[in-house]
């Protein structure tokens, strides 16, 4: 399982990258989550709010891998209901 450190919320993009998803303004993400104790939550805020301010997810290809996706989330322990969030709104932008 992966440390509740702050540094992690690079990891877990990183396997959200990995995972096929693209980060449209991901120097904005990187930012807004490295300001902020509690990144999870953070992060929580963005994938509600994304298109509203201006940060998208988006899959690379075209194709969506949930099983990698959801082992990002998984490992990062997010919550489930974020994560069905994360998954719609990702199909939703195919």
């Amino acid at each position: 399982m992966v440390s509740l450190n702050k540094e992690s919320f690079e990891g877990f993009l990183e396997s959200l990258k990995q995972a096929g998803i693209d980060i449209i303004n991901e120097r904005e993400v990187r930012e807004r989550l490295a300001e902020v104790r509690r990144w999870r939550d953070a992060f929580c805020t963005i994938a509600r709010n994304s298109n509203r301010i201006g940060i998208a997810f988006k899959s690379r290809d075209g194709q969506i891998n949930q099983a990698e996706i959801h082992r990002a989330f998984s490992a990062y322990q997010l919550p489930e209901q974020i994560e069905a969030q994360f998954s719609a709104n990702l199909e939703a932008s195919l």
